[in-house]
């Protein structure tokens, strides 16, 4: 097929253009199709959804439940995560505080909406997953990278959030911060500490926070779940969580998650909704009932495996002595730098061509990230082992 000649990005809007290419598509395509390649680089594990959901879902479409339906949610699912978030979190938590949306991305992109626009800056702490850069831009605001400092040395390492940092970083333009805790891709988890001082900005500067503790069931070291924002915030604080099924449910192609927000802001995420998508499928929100209402020990087991895969990569890596990183305390990655190392695109494709194992590059989160890479570890222990093998032979060797 011959190209054409014809190149009509120049009467595109702005914020589409500037909408920012993924590096970590770029390594995946590099690697894709590979025999024999253990992929480790993009953010789900590799468990199938079980089948007390899919039958959910099979049970609705044979029903015929396959009309328009409620923008915000059918009421029972709605229900339904309030019934979870309450047990989760300890706190009474009302339906009307819950709209389902397409995905967590959908979520993050209502969120934005909601929060920033033209002009408007969104505090982002870096490394950051690259999608909340992404959704910023294409509101048209302009994401401002805070960095994160690693500090520490060898098995004390630790990913900080300078909150006088933060704050040094709000203009009168500053419109909303977003907290990614346990953070993708480091593993960070704030602590209640973090989240007051984040909570302490966002009331005396007026700022909405973008909260995304979607990773905050997946805590590695014996906590039930990470501190959330819903432990200190009062009810008219600024605080919009985005939420998904993907991570703890084994959900990530059913595309299906939710933003909860104060209840006055029911109508207009409704309307938000309606002008996206106009709503989930509800044979998708029938499955999404019954992973929320029968599916904790699938969460528990989820977890052990995490828990499990966390040590295998990072034991392993380590003995390496070239390898370096906080060990991550929450969600399914491990952030890795190597010594000698600061190119992680060039990186990241010579462990295809010589571990065949696919990594994200580190570049792909931000400026910040450059000498890193991410590994999820939500994977079977046998691929874990091998993955780790080959990858330790070719860093140990320079």
């Amino acid at each position: 097929m011959t190209a054409s000649p014809i190149d009509l990005r120049p009467l595109i809007r702005p914020e589409a253009a500037g909408a920012p290419p993924s590096g970590i598509v770029e390594v995946s395509n590099y690697g894709r199709g590979r025999p024999g390649l253990i992929p480790l680089w993009v953010g789900e594990g590799d468990m199938p959804t079980p089948a007390f959901i899919t039958e959910a879902a099979t049970r609705s479409l044979a029903a015929g439940e396959t009309f328009y339906t409620w923008q915000r949610g059918i009421p029972e699912l709605r229900e339904a995560i309030a019934r979870y978030m309450t047990r989760v979190y300890g706190r009474p938590l009302d339906a009307d505080r819950f709209h389902v949306t397409i995905g967590g991305m959908h979520a993050l992109q209502i969120a934005t909406r909601l929060a920033a626009g033209d002009g408007d800056e969104v505090l982002v702490p870096n490394p950051a997953w690259p999608n909340f850069t992404g959704a910023i831009k294409v509101a048209g605001g302009h994401p401002v990278d805070v960095p994160m400092a690693l500090e520490g040395n060898g098995a004390q390492e630790r990913w900080v959030l300078d909150i006088e940092q933060l704050e040094k970083a709000v203009t009168p333009r500053t419109k909303a911060i977003v907290i990614n805790s346990p953070s993708n891709p480091t593993g960070w988890t704030a602590s209640l500490a973090d989240l007051e001082g984040v909570l302490a900005l966002s009331r005396k500067y007026g700022l909405w926070i973008i909260a995304d503790e979607i990773y905050g069931r997946f805590m590695l070291d014996e906590a039930e779940r990470a501190p959330s924002f819903h432990d200190i915030m009062a009810d008219d604080d600024k605080v919009l969580f985005v939420q998904t099924f993907s991570k703890n449910w084994a959900m990530t192609g059913w595309r299906i998650g939710w933003i909860e927000c104060h209840p006055s802001l029911g109508d207009t995420v409704e309307n938000l909704i309606q002008y996206s998508s106009s709503g989930v499928a509800t044979f998708v929100q029938r499955a999404g009932i019954a992973a929320l209402d029968h599916g904790e020990s699938f969460v528990q087991h989820q977890i052990a495996r995490a828990e499990a895969g966390r040590d295998i990569v990072c034991n392993g890596l380590a003995a390496t002595g070239r390898a370096f990183f906080a060990r991550p305390s929450g969600a399914f990655y491990l952030y890795f730098g190597v010594e000698g190392e600061k190119d992680s695109m060039a990186l990241a494709k010579r462990l295809v061509d010589e571990a065949n194992v696919g990594l994200a590059p580190g570049s792909a989160f931000g400026p910040h990230g450059e000498a890193f890479l991410r590994l999820c570890f939500a994977r079977k222990a046998e691929d874990l082992e091998e993955a780790t093998a080959r990858l330790a032979r070719v860093i140990a060797k320079g």
